[in-house]
């Protein structure tokens, strides 16, 4: 079950406050992020507390960079799930605005986590900064804390066995790169995009291969190339199948696109959400001489994905 979103800190009802609170912006909820959560629940059952995460939407980059390029991994909604899964109840997506971004860490920690949230426990990351200017740090929030009735918890870096650097910066840098494989061992899980299906120029449909289209918007641009895909429906079901993510060279896009052909599957999903897993990396985007050339290519593409989907592990 996803973790019920809540886009507010102040007036709270008493059933929402007193949690012990993950604090970051855990966008991904990689494995690095994931063992923060886990010393919250460790702290939630101690104190016999409920447990929740507190993040910020628009992502503070946004905020500050407003013309940076896209960067997230993954929506409000995918966060949800994925913290649900983690046993977090409540996620605590406090907007990111002007008054927020000009709180000092004292007032962050008075008013937004001991007034207005009513923590009892709060556990961040070894790297963690908070209010303006980023003045606050884990020894801080610490030390306010005590004053304030909670208590905190530090988590230290933690990186895979084998050397693997566990952040947020890590996956794009392999999702960049279209080691997919190097993403998913960092998430925990295949990286995914969501969002609903639009209509596209339905050129596919001529030859056979109709595609569900999703805009990425704001998320971080992953090698353009084509892509063996897993896709979750709404109504639950997951389907094979292979994608193009880009530019499409030979029909050019202004906006880079996801375009899934899902295998064996006939319906309509125009308006529906669907949410699409690159499993594995198959090719680079490429221009083609002609719609026959595209047809054989496709299928080519196809037998490729199926091949990488038969010898992937299913979640």
């Amino acid at each position: 079950m996803a973790a019920r979103i809540v886009r507010a800190w102040r007036d709270l009802p008493p059933e929402l406050r007193g949690a012990a609170v993950a604090v970051g912006a855990f966008d991904g909820v990689h494995r690095g992020h994931q063992a923060v959560i886990g010393e919250a629940r460790e702290a939630a059952r101690a104190i016999d507390a409920p447990l929740a995460v507190v993040s910020f939407d628009p992502h503070p980059r946004r905020w500050f960079q407003p013309d940076a390029a896209p960067f997230r991994l993954m929506t409000a909604d995918q966060m949800a799930r994925a913290l649900g899964e983690l046993g977090v109840e409540t996620l605590f997506l406090l907007p990111f605005d002007a008054g927020m971004a000009a709180m000092s860490h004292v007032q962050f920690a008075e008013d937004v986590l001991a007034g207005g949230l009513g923590i009892r426990h709060a556990a961040v990351g070894f790297d963690f900064t908070f209010g303006k200017g980023r003045t606050g740090s884990p020894e801080a929030l610490r030390e306010l804390g005590g004053g304030l009735g909670f208590t905190v918890s530090t988590t230290e870096r933690i990186d895979d066995a084998g050397g693997l650097k566990l952040s947020s910066s890590a996956v794009r840098e392999a999702l960049h790169a279209g080691d997919m494989a190097r993403a998913a061992a960092i998430l925990g899980r295949p990286f995914a995009i969501e969002g609903e299906v639009i209509h596209g120029d339905k050129r596919g449909r001529t030859i056979g291969v109709p595609t569900a289209n999703v805009a990425l918007g704001d998320y971080m641009r992953p090698a353009f190339g084509v892509y063996a895909t897993q896709t979750r429906l709404d109504d639950g079901r997951v389907i094979d199948g292979v994608a193009s993510l880009g530019l499409r060279p030979m029909w050019r896009l202004e906006a880079p696109l996801l375009e899934v052909w899902l295998f064996d599957f006939d319906g309509d999903l125009y308006g529906r959400t669907i949410e699409t897993e690159l499993v594995a990396f198959l090719r680079p985007e490429m221009s083609l001489d002609g719609l026959d050339a595209l047809k054989a290519q496709i299928e080519a593409d196809a037998g490729a994905a199926r091949e990488a989907l038969a010898n992937a592990p299913r979640g």
